[in-house]
């Protein structure tokens, strides 16, 4: 860590930083094609990437910022991937159920989250019931829960008719709960489960003065507001809605070439902040 002010940079990974052959988005002849770095292997498949430049780029963000990954995956889902930097202090998964620390899951973090949930909205039972009742065999392929926190649905997005999704958010969103639709998942999250809510943890216990973000998903807004500054890929669930915010900048680019981008930005603003 340099002397200036700590910087905590909380970024999503999957289709932000770190993409599948499916996401990659390459538009340019395969001869120009960027070099890629593997850095999730799963069933003995090679499953994620991002550009050799982008691995250059995070090791150098890691070593001034406190850099933390920030993901909606489980811990054994995080765990898998091998960023090309020395293991982050602090990880943030689960979308934000689970607040790693030096690879741990901090018991104190995990006991305010079970409270919020108790409290705040309809139990995982209830709604995990009503996403298996409600979804319909033709297009449903697999249906998960995730940490006992969460649910999702693998879908045949291809056939899955869009009314249906916006009736399954509306139905969640008066029992507490916030609907996301990415690629061929839909994820049914508690709404007090955010990832903004453990970033703002990691900056309590950092000290940081300045917090950076970066996602493409609905399920990244909270922390694109919550962070002094964000950024936003020109692809993902948040760019086909056009959100924005005030303190989010909307980047062109897209795919694979997004993640240097958001990196190459992350290190510019952290570079600005005053020693």
């Amino acid at each position: 860590m340099t002397s200036r002010p700590p910087v905590l940079v909380a970024s999503d990974l999957d289709r932000t930083l770190i993409y599948s052959t499916a996401a990659l988005g390459l538009r340019v002849p395969d001869a120009e094609a960027p070099r890629l770095l593997c850095v999730e292997v799963y069933e003995s498949k090679p499953l994620s990437y991002l550009t050799e430049t982008a691995a250059g780029l995070m090791a150098q963000l890691a070593a001034e910022t406190w850099f933390v990954p920030t993901t909606t995956r489980t811990r054994e889902q995080y765990q898998r991937v091998r960023l090309p930097v020395p293991t982050p202090r602090f990880a943030i998964c689960a979308n934000g159920g689970h607040l790693l620390v030096d690879g741990v899951s901090d018991p104190d973090w995990q006991a305010q989250v079970a409270r919020r949930l108790a409290d705040e909205c309809a139990s995982l039972a209830e709604v995990r019931a009503h996403l298996v009742a409600a979804a319909d065999p033709a297009w449903l392929l697999k249906e998960r829960v995730a940490e006992d926190l969460f649910a999702y649905l693998v879908v045949e997005r291809a056939l899955l008719p869009d009314e249906w999704v916006k009736e399954l958010g509306e139905w969640a969103q008066a029992r507490g709960w916030t609907v996301s639709l990415q690629g061929r998942k839909i994820y049914a999250v508690p709404k007090p489960l955010t990832k903004s809510a453990a970033m703002r943890e990691v900056a309590r216990r950092t000290g940081a003065t300045l917090t950076l973000a970066a996602g493409d998903s609905l399920l990244d807004a909270d922390l694109l507001l919550a962070a002094d500054h964000g950024w936003r890929p020109g692809h993902g669930e948040l760019a086909d809605t056009g959100w924005t915010a005030p303190q989010v900048t909307v980047l062109p680019e897209a795919g694979v070439a997004a993640g240097e981008e958001i990196l190459r930005s992350f290190i510019h603003a952290a570079g600005r902040h005053p020693a």
